[in-house]
């Protein structure tokens, strides 16, 4: 492998690794608020009637399905997310944002997106970003391809 293929590798993993974790601690200690049920509540949020089937919800935070339903139950409990059955598939399961959990993101996303910002967004201009995402596009579309 190229030296300078495997560097940008190495890179790509420390740099996301350190994000994560800083991310991670700042929504904790400032909001007490894990950072995978905030990415449970902005899925939920962008989702079409606020809701995601569970397989649904696992794949887009990168939790299997067990993980995800552990995940939910916790949240549900909270008041968070409810869960229904869906209509035309009895072995489906919906993952809904409640109100309280809709209250919840927007309470704490000022503190989310402002560790973003510190962390990634302020450190690339428009050209960088747009080159970033379309070879991370890349990367994530053949990896994909794959699953």
């Amino acid at each position: 492998m190229p030296p300078a293929q495997l560097e940008a590798w190495r890179t790509f993993l420390q740099a996301h690794a350190r994000v994560i974790e800083v991310l991670t601690r700042e929504l904790k200690a400032t909001e007490e608020l894990p950072l995978t049920w905030y990415d449970v509540l902005v899925q939920l949020q962008e989702a079409p009637e606020h809701r995601l089937r569970m397989q649904e919800l696992a794949d887009a935070v990168l939790l299997s399905k067990s993980g995800v339903t552990r995940l939910v139950d916790r949240m549900e409990r909270d008041g968070l997310v409810t869960r229904s059955r869906c209509a035309d598939d009895r072995r489906g399961t919906f993952a809904q944002l409640t109100d309280a959990g809709r209250q919840r993101l927007r309470a704490t996303a000022p503190t989310h997106l402002e560790g973003v910002q510190r962390y990634f967004t302020s450190l690339l201009d428009e050209d960088e970003a747009r080159t970033l995402t379309e070879l991370l596009s890349r990367v994530s579309t053949a990896a994909h391809t794959e699953v």
